[in-house]
């Protein structure tokens, strides 16, 4: 497995570790013109749920890669937070900020592959 491939599987399971919903991986390696390889997009129910996602993110990805993300973005309302670790970028929304954006849909070229949520 490839380092950016063991990245988004160290996303996705720290954010199955605080109940990241509707989670999702965006692979953009095939797409011209992209500024990362992959996206990760979930949601949190609420502001609080959302940073604890990031700082589960943030935690996992360190602990296990010893990589921290070049810039994060949006804690101060964590409506929507953004991660970005050069190759993926992680996006973490509460529910009606997702659906307003709709970023997996900018992106329905690309190879689209949902996780099951963990109850």
């Amino acid at each position: 497995m490839n380092q950016t491939s063991l990245l988004v599987e160290t996303i996705v399971k720290g954010l199955q570790e605080k109940k990241g919903r509707s989670i999702v991986t965006v692979d953009l390696r095939e797409m011209s013109g992209t500024i990362c390889q992959y996206m990760v997009i979930c949601e949190g129910k609420n502001p609080n749920q959302v940073s604890s996602l990031s700082d589960s993110v943030w935690d996992m990805v360190l602990k296990d890669l010893k990589e921290k993300p070049s810039s994060v973005h949006g804690l101060r309302n964590s409506q929507w937070v953004g991660m970005d670790y050069g190759t993926v970028l992680v996006h973490i929304f509460l529910p009606e900020t997702r659906s307003f954006y709709r970023l997996e849909n900018l992106w329905e070229d690309s190879i689209i592959v949902r996780i099951s949520d963990i109850d």
